[in-house]
């Protein structure tokens, strides 16, 4: 499979070299070099210093022929904006975009776009893991 991921930060990063030990072709975008050290001397995918916004740099990372595409930047804004462009744009079959905001998670799920929001699964989880601990301790008392 061809995946295009745009920031390669600690998500990104561990997504691709993920992706890449599963024999996957990987291109990894991001405007900083120096988060390229990130990824380990043992990936062999590509690299590419790049805005994920402009087309041109999105058309470098073999957008055209990927078939998926994550945005995981730290920005909702430059994550909604390069997904939308991979989804509608380039027609790439598999998009996901990253998203802090809870609220515009849900409403861009609603407009059709898949997101991966960590706000929601962090709370989620620390939920259950309170739940499950304040059950214990209510067994416990009894």
């Amino acid at each position: 499979m061809q995946i295009v991921i745009l920031g390669c930060g600690r998500v990104g990063s561990t997504l691709a070299r993920m992706l890449d030990a599963e024999g996957h072709d990987v291109t990894i975008v991001d405007q900083n070099a120096d988060q390229f050290k990130r990824l380990g001397p043992g990936f062999r995918g590509t690299a590419l210093i790049g805005n994920g916004i402009d087309e041109d740099t999105l058309r470098r990372a073999g957008i055209e022929q990927a078939d998926a595409f994550a945005a995981t930047t730290n920005g909702d804004n430059t994550n909604i904006m390069t997904a939308q462009m991979a989804k509608h744009l380039f027609h790439v079959p598999t998009v996901i975009a990253r998203l802090y905001d809870p609220i515009r998670e849900e409403t861009y799920r609603v407009l059709g776009l898949e997101t991966f929001c960590p706000t929601t699964l962090g709370a989620s989880v620390l939920k259950e893991k309170l739940n499950k601990a304040g059950a214990s301790a209510a067994r416990a008392r009894r």
